[in-house]
């Protein structure tokens, strides 16, 4: 696993870690504690706003289906941290990039698209 760390990359860090250890934990509240409460995630295109939109989407596609996320590198830049991982799980499987446009130490917008 390659970890590039920019300067001041704590934050970015700090929310890889979290997340992963939400999503492969299956903490559904750690998860959503994660984002603004106007925050969104654009899941290859499909934008889901706002903490119920989001727990839906997690409900149907990621931690309501088991799904694990194997951490093969992560660029921790300070506002937009991004990690590459391999998904497995009961939902989608395969490669995916992950990026968490961060504001007030929350996520603004989590992005997944392919690598």
């Amino acid at each position: 696993m390659e970890v590039r760390d920019a300067p001041a990359g704590a934050a970015g860090r700090a929310i890889v870690d979290a997340a992963l250890g939400a999503i492969n934990g299956g903490n559904a509240d750690a998860f959503l504690s994660l984002f603004a409460p106007d925050g969104e995630v654009d899941d290859w295109g499909s934008v889901y706003r706002g903490r119920a939109a989001i727990a839906a989407w997690s409900d149907r596609e990621l931690i309501g289906v088991g799904a694990r996320l194997t951490l093969r590198s992560a660029r921790l830049d300070p506002d937009a941290p991004s990690m590459e991982v391999d998904v497995g799980g009961g939902g989608f499987n395969g490669p995916s990039r992950f990026t968490f446009f961060l504001e007030g130490g929350r996520i603004r917008r989590m992005r997944i698209t392919g690598e």
